[in-house]
């Protein structure tokens, strides 16, 4: 992607790459990989419909042998489960002095002998007969005793049983019951009948859903889209606008229910690492999944792509370890009140596709878009249909390897690497400058440098400090603007 704006590659270099800022795999193995150490990510692709993922199935138990039948032998030794019984002892065998195991010997060792005809056998049988009438008398008469003493019972039941069990409106269940009937799964097809399954929330009662562009981005063009509320009611839905710079996208129900009640929307500034977080989506088709977490790290830079290789996404982004996985795209990543404070977005993937080759799942390194830069995004669509991009009307180097981002020196004429009325060229900065700093922070990428300028608006004005020959210099910088996506 060339960008003279935000610091993307000249015209001439390789397009932005997926992950910042080297090239790797992007979602499902298109987005490149970082040379500065941002995270490689992917974006959460849509998910395929339910049933269509591979699984794993359970082998079925052996069957129980018949009753009277003699169990099948047992495979032993190097790959038999179980182990073989330990060998019958002789004694329990008929040897040890050729008598059973426990039959008394007489004075001289030998075993007693057997009592002929069926006299012993009758004796030991009345005897045996008597003694369980008599222990049956016993016990009736004790159990009789107890239940007129009404102090007897057979029944167990469980002590301080609360008759009605009540969960706190600030509990995880509190917060998930009162966030599910405004979040959404969505279903996106292209024309061709390809498409796949994200997540979206109700922005506003007119009926907009807040979502990624990468998951309705198949269905833009003439393709459908369906919102299916979590009590299975589904609607059809039209895109509003898409900004694919920053994966933000705006739908809106064409019927829409009256009484939609939209998600609070938080403070994403105010956020601290360590808070606790809820992510709300459809992973892998399984819609209305409540996945907890905390902020394990704010601004992380982040790049993702689209498996093109040519449309990149930036933000700096907030990390969860909360569960995020493909289909949970778009949908809402709630603090401990409950309020949205990003939209999941992106994965960092360990490498493999899981079962079968498939899609990637989450490794506890999950990447939302901080909620206050989409919601700025979200007006600006609702109002006019297109993105605007604050820029600094740069081309920025994202193959260079810098403590920074580098400005390009070839690849097109000065003045289009760096416009001498931009914002940049008014405060000095030429071909070759490598930008250390934005707004007080460190740059140590391309890919950086980009999601910082995209956290702000046309018209802020922020320090920026650069190095040229080595010697650094700070100056303030005025953003201008770039109306919808190249």
């Amino acid at each position: 992607m060339s960008n003279e704006n935000e610091g993307t590659a000249a015209p001439t270099p390789p397009a932005a790459p997926s992950v910042p800022p080297a090239p790797a795999s992007a979602t499902q193995g298109a987005a490149p990989a970082p040379a500065t150490g941002e995270p490689v990510t992917q974006q959460l692709p849509p998910t395929p419909a339910p049933g269509t993922e591979p699984t794993q199935q359970i082998p079925p138990a052996p069957a129980a042998p018949a009753y009277g039948q003699a169990p099948a032998p047992a495979m032993h030794g190097a790959e038999g489960w179980p182990p073989p019984p330990p060998p019958v002892p002789a004694y329990g065998a008929g040897g040890h002095g050729g008598g059973a195991w426990g039959a008394p010997l007489t004075t001289d060792g030998h075993p007693a002998p057997k009592p002929k005809g069926k006299g012993g056998l009758v004796a030991a049988v009345l005897v045996a007969a008597l003694l369980a009438g008599g222990i049956g008398g016993g016990v009736g008469y004790w159990a009789a005793q107890r239940s007129d003493n009404g102090t007897g019972s057979t029944t167990i039941s469980a002590a301080n049983t609360p008759k009605d069990l009540k969960r706190e409106a600030g509990s995880i269940a509190g917060l998930a019951a009162g966030a599910l009937p405004s979040v959404v799964t969505i279903e996106a097809s292209a024309g061709d009948g390809e498409g796949g399954t994200g997540t979206g929330f109700v922005y506003d009662q007119q009926g907009h859903i807040l979502t990624n562009n990468h998951v309705v981005a198949s269905a833009a063009n003439g393709g459908k889209l369906f919102a299916t509320f979590s009590d299975g009611k589904r609607y059809d839905a039209e895109v509003v606008g898409r900004a694919q710079g920053y994966d933000v996208a705006v739908l809106k129900l064409k019927n829409p229910p009256a009484g939609l009640k939209p998600l609070p929307l938080g403070d994403s500034d105010k956020v601290a690492v360590g808070d606790s977080t809820i992510a709300i989506g459809a992973p892998f088709g399984l819609s209305n999944t409540v996945t907890t977490g905390i902020v394990s790290a704010k601004n992380r830079p982040v790049a993702s792509g689209d498996g093109s290789g040519s449309k990149n996404s930036y933000m700096s982004a907030l990390q969860t370890d909360a569960s995020i996985n493909p289909g949970n795209s778009g949908g809402p990543l709630l603090d401990g009140r409950g309020a949205v404070i990003g939209i999941n977005s992106a994965i960092q993937s360990a490498g493999n596709g899981g079962f079968g080759g498939g899609q990637a799942g989450s490794i506890g390194l999950g990447f939302a878009i901080p909620v206050n830069q989409a919601k700025n995004v979200a007006e600006s669509l609702i109002k006019t249909g297109k993105p605007v991009y604050p820029v600094i009307s740069v081309s920025v180097d994202l193959q260079a390897k810098s403590e920074g981002a580098k400005i390009s020196e070839q690849g097109a004429a000065a003045n289009e690497l760096v416009d001498p009325n931009g914002p940049a060229g008014k405060a000095g900065l030429k071909p070759g400058d490598i930008i250390t700093e934005f707004g007080g922070k460190p740059v140590d990428s391309g890919p950086t440098l980009i999601s910082m300028i995209w956290t702000y608006k046309p018209g802020d004005t922020v320090k920026l400090t650069y190095l040229r020959g080595g010697k650094p210099t700070t100056v303030d910088i005025t953003l201008g603007s770039r109306v919808g996506d190249k």
